[in-house]
């Protein structure tokens, strides 16, 4: 026997799921919105450079100790910099991650459920 709504059948269930749907939609702004303005500190090099990436991936900026600038070491510095980005880039995604998954299990839904995004 199907569950809902006495005398409408599944179409309780199907209420109750359209329900859950847009609070999850509601719920997936908000966090977007939220992670697009968390920032993450990346570093490389023992903190010579740092980067700050949005929790979304965006870099919105470096710090780079001048001791760095040197003419001679133009590559290292470079080699610094991707690693210092990658290594936010990194820690946004987690902090992606752990958000989804907190969401997901705060709708009653599978931790490891793949959301689309």
């Amino acid at each position: 026997m199907l569950k809902g709504i006495p005398g409408l059948g599944a179409l309780g269930d199907m209420a109750g799921m359209m329900k859950k749907a847009q609070e999850m939609q509601t719920r997936m702004a908000e966090m977007q919105e939220q992670l697009a303005n968390t920032v993450v500190m990346g570093e490389s090099g023992a903190g010579l450079v740092k980067a700050r990436v949005t929790a979304k991936g965006e870099v919105t900026g470096l710090d780079i100790d001048p001791s760095i600038l040197v003419a001679s070491e133009k590559e290292v510095v470079e080699d610094l910099i991707l690693a210092a980005i990658k290594d936010a880039q990194v820690k946004g995604q987690q902090r992606m991650s752990d958000e989804m998954r907190k969401m997901t299990e705060s709708l009653g839904l599978p931790a490891d459920m793949k959301l689309p995004f």
